[in-house]
């Protein structure tokens, strides 16, 4: 199996090759890169059976390879993050290993990727397309409590969810508004990433929430919503590109 390991720390790249190696004698882990740049370049010229990518490089988040350059082989991320799943899911990923992680965590992920991939006739990309629609289900409606009522209100129905406090409110495009039991952390990975974008710290927002925005200082942008919010929503410094992305996608 021939692999290739994107990842700036000199030390994890050495660690990663020993553990493979534990796990697959048989695997060939020599090609590194330790930037976008060096990963365009060698992906340009390189066919691989799986890649092991880092999010976080010298030069910026891995994801700016698979902008620049055409990937067919499955990934596997390694980060000590773990806001980046629902984007790393997009990107030919199969498995999402937080560090530090340990050899049997890697083994899983190796073993996950051969059950999927064994076979060398096997046309990588359609069963990349159809493991992540089975894999992935995106939340559809969510359970609200009016008093002793309950209904459901359906995702096409949510102009945006705010958290404040302990809470999370989920506000309707028809000015409706919900206590629900979910963190903006779990509803940031079940919300369909086309229609929904956690802008900060306390919104998440829906297309059909966004009415209009304005310029921000320090590359910022402000949202007004609708219905209105009593809190400013501005799209923090580090989301604001991701944000402009999500907007033109």
């Amino acid at each position: 199996m021939k692999v290739a390991i994107v990842e700036d720390e000199n030390l994890a790249v050495q660690r990663l090759r020993a553990q493979l190696k534990k796990i697959k004698p048989d695997i060939h882990s020599e090609h590194a890169a330790s930037s976008i740049k060096e990963a365009v370049e060698l992906f340009g010229k390189e066919q691989f059976d799986l890649i092991f990518c880092d999010i976080h490089l010298a030069d910026g988040l891995s994801f700016g390879i698979f902008e620049q350059v055409e990937v067919k082989c499955p990934v596997i991320f390694t980060t000590a993050y773990d806001q980046y799943a629902i984007q790393a899911f997009k990107v030919n990923s199969v498995d999402y290993l937080l560090k530090p992680f340990s050899t049997e965590d890697l083994r899983n992920a190796i073993e996950k990727y051969e059950q999927l991939f064994g076979n060398e006739n096997l046309d990588v990309q359609s069963i990349l397309e159809a493991y992540h629609k089975k894999e992935h289900q995106w939340q559809k409606r969510f359970i609200v409590y009016i008093g002793d009522k309950i209904r459901t209100v359906d995702s096409e129905e949510v102009a945006y969810f705010f958290a404040e406090g302990k809470y999370v409110f989920l506000f309707t495009t028809t000015g409706k508004e919900y206590v629900v039991d979910f963190t903006l952390d779990r509803l940031t990975e079940i919300l369909d990433p086309e229609k929904f974008y956690r802008i900060n710290r306390q919104f998440i927002v829906s297309m059909n929430g966004v009415s209009m925005m304005h310029i921000y200082p320090k590359g910022r942008v402000k949202i007004d919503l609708n219905p209105p919010s009593s809190k400013d929503a501005i799209v923090s410094i580090e989301r604001s590109s991701g944000f402009k992305k999500w907007l033109n996608s």
